[in-house]
């Protein structure tokens, strides 16, 4: 196939299918939890890691993470104990990292507006080698926190104090869910861009609860819906010349467009068997009155 003799779209092929899995992997907590737009802060705040990484000709993946890791702890501790006052300090710390972010790039001698939309809204051709082994190692790291804890993070971003009476470490466990945001919005910020990585965590995951029913299984159709959707909005940016960042999204959101129509069907025939069942049941349970007369005459 033409499009894997390239170099750089194998390169883009491997990192969509890692966000794909990623994104929906911790998203699927955050829409539990009600945090939905988590992904959204945190990529504003990673702006800064970005704008950090060309000032110091360090790497921005790696730097990013570190900064958005900082304040998705901030975030998680400002939610935990912040009173009144805690939604205008998450507010200043989503538009500070965003501003910081935009000028440190400007004041490095390697960036320029460029490099700041290639990581806004994702660029195919940008992603290097080493973004991959970035990736590729912090997309394991959250696998691992995703798939091996997910009875402890389902329980806590169900009922926390349901879990703190378990005996669950809830303060720990909320932590790590933050940390966790934080990294796949590094993992995902080269493909599908910082502005639009929410959008890959909570999408997947709402149209997979159209039709599901289960925890389980939402997790599961998420993730191939994430994973769907990355490669398709990947393959077509190649050949159609498109953002990857908008044309994966969009993708997703006609997703949950065509599951939601098909959502009301599948409803009502799932509560024609139901009713089916429950009638045979009763049905089976009622006694027969000749069979019960005859006893009572013998």
């Amino acid at each position: 196939m033409e499009i894997l003799e390239t170099a750089f779209m194998q390169r883009a092929l491997i990192a969509a299918v890692l966000v794909g899995i990623t994104a929906p992997a911790i998203g699927i907590y955050l829409v539990q939890r009600r945090q939905a737009l988590m992904g959204d802060g945190i990529g504003h705040i990673a702006m800064t890691g970005v704008g950090l990484g060309f000032l110091l000709n360090s790497s921005p993946v790696w730097m990013a993470t570190l900064i958005a890791v900082v304040g998705a702890v901030t975030m998680e501790l400002i939610r935990a104990y912040g009173k009144t006052r805690g939604d205008i300090a998450l507010a200043m710390l989503f538009y500070g990292g965003m501003a910081g972010g935009v000028l440190l790039i400007n004041l490095s001698d390697t960036g320029s507006n460029a490099n700041l939309s290639s990581y806004l809204f994702g660029s195919l051709s940008t992603v290097s080698d080493s973004d991959i082994t970035a990736i590729c190692l912090l997309a394991a790291f959250v696998v691992l926190i995703t798939v091996g804890l997910r009875k402890q993070l389902f329980a806590v971003s169900q009922d926390e104090e349901f879990a703190r009476v378990t005996g669950l470490p809830v303060r720990a466990l909320n932590l790590l869910v933050a940390v966790t945001a934080a990294v796949t919005v590094t993992v995902a910020m080269r493909v599908v861009g910082l502005l639009l990585v929410s959008a890959l965590m909570v999408v997947p995951v709402a149209a997979a609860q159209q039709i599901t029913r289960s925890f389980k299984v939402t997790f599961v159709l998420s993730v191939v819906i994430g994973t769907a959707v990355t490669l398709s909005g990947t393959v077509t940016s190649y050949y159609e010349d498109v953002p990857p960042g908008a044309t994966i999204v969009l993708m997703a959101i006609g997703v949950f467009v065509v599951l939601t129509a098909l959502a009301t069907p599948l409803a009502r025939r799932r509560a024609r068997t139901l009713a089916t069942a429950e009638a045979a049941t009763c049905t089976a349970e009622v006694p027969d009155p000749r069979r019960s007369a005859g006893k009572a005459t013998v």
